[in-house]
């Protein structure tokens, strides 16, 4: 006999077993593009000449096992590592202190290496992307396959021309060397090596979004360099010279070595827990402590009861997190710092006697480390104090640290609700074209619901994150409180994921 083909499930159900708790709605931003007119130009449509030129990494055509998404993601790291280790063929070494000291946590790049520049023409071709798409200048319809593919495009071609036009200032501001120096062809061959890794960071970070791997490149490269940096300050086996004589720069290995070196007990617990010159025992604990408070913090979220609308018996959970943007307004904030920085700095070593240049930062080299500290100015009184001497110095300088950080934090991270399409009226859209309304109110009430909890949780959460640097900058903690706070974040998405793969049965082993 033969057999009746299987009933489809009910859209409320298989929407209740592949989205779970719907938590997709709090990781991942949403972009909700406007009704578009046929045949009305627009901007997308310039990047159409270009799309068959552009290198691109192919969608894949079957569901890629999680083994496989495991050794994808594991190669696209070592090829990231390896760019990281590889010297620019071609520069004048530079002893000078490093200006980009302040941006390299986030935007994991290595100086004088092929990463130089990192992911930042990722994360500035993304973030320009998505501010013109959330602000309308740019029409996209997500809803549409070739809107999609072009918007894609376009940030692709955007990156390319960002690691270009950094490759070159790079080269040109006389960081390697002076152009004059070096030669027309050695400029080129320079930035063809920046451009070509710059390239290679963009396709890798592809590779890992379009499904081959888990999670995006820019999470994956940012927490191993996080984690690359706290591992190194921990277990570092090279010695420095401190004027105390030689010292390892690992706190652990230092701790080992002054308990066999030095007599006395006491004073070899005081110097390793205290010691100002190199990583001690206090910032490692510092910085252990500060990754279990903000894993604490995660689990934080108020849930909220769904129903279907035409589908009776069907709940679910509609989870608002207290981290609602997640890390967005620590990323953006640290860049609008880092920028600051950068300037205040070129300007200072040019025009050091100029009052305006002055009130923006005063800095200086330090004489360990090969960086620059500001010491004067706006750049100063946005910096976080050294240590806690500083701050029992200069109360001042904490108190307009942390109304700076706790206020920016809070307003990007409501700023980026508009900009991302998750805001209480793009949620509120999503949840009514699925026919979900909340248990115990109306369906016009959704939006009235909605704004009671995430405008708060966003700005609140972005508070929080602020807190938490400020306690991990304080505590002296290894790698930054901005960058513990973004290595937390990013490996909590990624225990996310496998326990996602391990819900529905893909194991490793």
């Amino acid at each position: 006999p033969r057999r009746a083909a299987p009933r489809a499930a009910p859209r409320g159900r298989r929407e209740r077993r592949s989205g779970g708790n719907f938590a997709e709605f709090c990781r991942a931003p949403v972009a909700v593009g406007r009704p578009v007119a046929m045949g009305k130009f627009r901007l997308l449509h310039l990047v159409k000449p270009c799309m068959c030129v552009l290198p691109e990494v192919s969608t894949p055509d079957r569901r890629i096992p999680f083994r496989e998404k495991i050794l994808w993601t594991a190669i696209s790291l070592f090829v990231f590592l390896v760019c990281c280790q590889i010297p620019l063929y071609g520069i004048a070494t530079d002893k000078s202190a490093d200006p980009f000291y302040w941006m390299r946590v986030i935007l994991a790049s290595n100086r004088g290496t092929l990463m130089e520049l990192g992911i930042s023409p990722v994360i500035t071709s993304g973030m320009v992307m998505q501010l013109l798409a959330g602000s309308r200048i740019i029409d996209v319809d997500q809803s549409l396959k070739e809107d999609r593919a072009l918007f894609s495009g376009a940030q692709k071609l955007f990156g390319m021309l960002i690691t270009l036009g950094e490759a070159v200032a790079y080269v040109m501001s006389g960081m390697y060397g002076d152009p004059r120096a070096l030669g027309l062809g050695m400029c080129l061959l320079i930035m063809a090596q920046l451009s070509f890794a710059g390239m290679i960071a963009i396709l890798l970070d592809e590779l890992l979004q379009k499904g081959y791997g888990l999670g995006s490149g820019i999470s994956l490269f940012i927490a191993t360099n996080i984690c690359e940096i706290i591992v190194w300050k921990a277990l570092s086996p090279t010695t420095i010279n401190t004027g105390k004589g030689t010292e390892f720069e690992g706190a652990l290995v230092a701790f080992v070595h002054l308990l066999i070196s030095k007599p006395d007990m006491g004073t070899a617990l005081k110097e390793a827990f205290y010691r100002q010159t190199a990583p001690n025992l206090t910032n490692l604990l510092a910085t252990l402590f500060v990754f279990l408070v903000v894993i604490y913090f995660q689990g934080f979220q108020v849930n909220l009861s769904c129903k279907f609308h035409k589908i009776r018996g069907h709940r679910g959970i509609y989870p608002v997190r207290l981290f609602y943007t997640s890390n967005i307004s620590i990323i953006m904030q640290t860049a609008l710092v880092s920028n600051l920085y950068f300037f205040s700095h070129l300007l200072y070593q040019r025009f050091k006697s100029n009052m305006l240049v002055n009130l923006l930062g005063q800095w200086q080299d330090m004489e360990y480390g090969g960086e620059a500290i500001p010491v004067g100015g706006l750049a100063y009184y946005i910096s976080p104090p050294i240590d806690f001497n500083n701050i029992v110095n200069d109360p001042f300088h904490a108190f307009c640290y942390i109304l700076f950080v706790l206020f920016s934090c809070a307003q990007c991270s409501k700023m980026w609700l508009e900009i991302s399409g998750s805001s209480s009226r793009d949620v509120a859209k999503q949840l009514r074209d699925q026919q979900m309304m909340f248990k115990g109110h109306r369906e016009q009430s959704l939006l009235h619901v909605l704004d009671m909890y995430i405008p708060t949780a966003a700005a609140f959460g972005g508070m929080c994150i602020g807190m938490l640097t400020i306690v991990a900058d304080f505590l002296g903690a290894i790698g930054s409180g901005t960058g513990i706070l973004l290595a937390v974040t990013i490996i909590y998405q990624y225990f996310e994921i496998v326990y996602k793969e391990k819900e529905q049965g893909n194991m490793l082993f």
